[in-house]
């Protein structure tokens, strides 16, 4: 029965659809309809700028973070409900019902999972991101990167320990593959030489959807 707890608890966290309440409520326009038309992080940061994205963001690695230690403090005795919880944040997150199971590419949700997870690896995965963003201004290259080299920083930490370790980094492999195949048409644009390079701003900026389709954008989260 916890686990039957634990993939709702997961889901639950994992579903609020934090970019379309934020732009709905606070600046009354409709993030499906406006730069890339995905509720992604950086669709908000692209059309608003630089404060919505750190909260869209903000919101989005907590609510996977707190789906795995709400678990894991209600049912200590068993170690099996992380890995549900985590798994079913990320499904809320990209199949939201609040917004007819749409949603973002689990990229900051999964974040928020692991840095409950994996800590360090989690860290490390950071940091990749980063650094690749800054060098090659695409945020979906930065996310298969980071997503792709999470199992081996989590294998290389060995996480959880010698008896879990395995258990979380082949749980890992299969998110970061999940993640990557979100980003299929990135790929191909990426290959292609069209993908879109993010454009540093600070402040307020709305786009429309014609713009972000004109350059080809679909956005990470």
């Amino acid at each position: 029965m916890p686990y039957a707890y634990a993939a709702l608890i997961g889901y639950i966290c994992g579903s609020i659809p934090t970019a379309y309440w934020l732009c709905l409520l606070v600046y009354r326009l409709n993030i499906f309809e406006r730069g890339s038309c995905n509720m992604g992080a950086t669709n908000v940061y692209r059309v608003l700028g630089t404060w919505p994205f750190a909260f869209t963001l903000a919101i989005d690695v907590l609510k996977g973070m707190a789906a795995v230690l709400i678990c894991a403090s209600l049912w200590p005795a068993y170690p099996p409900v992380v890995f549900i919880a985590a798994a079913a944040a990320l499904c809320g997150h990209t199949l939201s019902f609040w917004v007819k199971f749409r949603g973002g590419k689990g990229v900051a949700t999964g974040l928020g999972v692991f840095m409950a997870l994996a800590g360090k690896a989690a860290l490390a995965s950071l940091v990749v991101f980063i650094v690749t963003l800054f060098i090659g201004r695409m945020v979906s290259l930065s996310s298969i990167f980071a997503a792709g080299l999470l199992p081996f920083f989590i294998y290389g930490f060995n996480e959880l320990g010698p008896v879990y370790n395995p258990y979380i980094t082949g749980f890992s492999a299969i998110i970061a593959a999940f993640v990557i195949f979100k980003h299929k048409t990135n790929l191909l644009r990426i290959f292609k030489g069209e993908e879109a390079k993010l454009a540093w701003h600070r402040g307020k900026k709305i786009t429309d959807a014609a713009d972000a389709r004109q350059n080809g954008t679909e956005e990470s989260r």
